[in-house]
């Protein structure tokens, strides 16, 4: 059964920093793409960094600068390196993955079909 298992939330305050990983298990995802969204209270979950298999990234014009995805395909991991955190960061944090989609690094939450039960990321200040 697949699994996506993320840790490294916390409480931070403004300025910190924080490392997010999530473990994937169950099937290999080496070729598929992999994404962390978030979503905080009241609102939409929302896109944050996105990460193909050959490691193209992109990130979210909110976090450009401060986050960086990036995959180890040897552990199944995936990370969001969150650095310079705001207290607008806060949010619960979500790890998707896949299907296989080429070169293309989706941004969309229904793009992806495999979902973490979410990390909290609390950022005071």
């Amino acid at each position: 059964q697949v699994q996506l298992v993320e840790s490294g939330g916390g409480s931070v305050q403004a300025g910190g920093s924080l490392r997010l990983s999530c473990a994937a298990s169950g099937r290999t995802f080496s070729n598929d793409p992999m994404g962390w969204f978030r979503q905080a209270p009241g609102k939409e979950r929302e896109f944050v960094a996105g990460i193909n298999w050959s490691r193209n990234t992109y990130h979210a014009d909110s976090v450009k600068g401060r986050f960086t995805i990036s995959r180890d395909n040897a552990l199944s991991t995936v990370y969001l390196q969150m650095n310079s955190l705001k207290p607008d960061d806060t949010a619960v944090y979500y790890c998707a993955a896949g299907p296989y989609r080429g070169a293309t690094i989706p941004k969309r939450k229904n793009e992806y079909i495999y979902w973490g039960q979410g990390t909290q990321v609390t950022v005071s200040s």
